[in-house]
């Protein structure tokens, strides 16, 4: 199928080299993903960025795990194909750095 793609999971290592490079993102052993925490000003705020973020998720065909409440939004990004963080989570991790810089 050409919509299949060959992804891998990250070591332990280059998750970690990753989130050196990824400071505002940690790993959540319990969800296998890159997880961040966003806190901005109102709902709106928070709104717009998921819209964004939604977006360019459906541009790379690869969608975050989130829960928003109010002014705060958590984001969770893990491959379920490999079970555990791969390039392309660490690839939208960036993307979703680069809408507040």
């Amino acid at each position: 199928m050409a919509h299949e793609r060959q992804v891998r999971r990250l070591t332990a290592v280059e998750i970690e080299v990753e989130l050196a490079r990824l400071p505002r993102w940690s790993y959540d052993s319990g969800r296998r993903a890159l997880h961040r925490r966003v806190e901005l000003a109102d709902f709106a705020a928070v709104f717009g960025l998921m819209a964004r973020i939604a977006i360019a998720a459906e541009k790379i065909d690869h969608h975050p795990e989130w829960a928003n409440v109010y002014n705060r939004l958590d984001i969770w990004l893990t491959t379920h194909d490999v079970d555990g963080v791969s390039p392309r989570d660490v690839a939208l991790a960036r993307r979703i750095d680069g809408f507040e810089d």
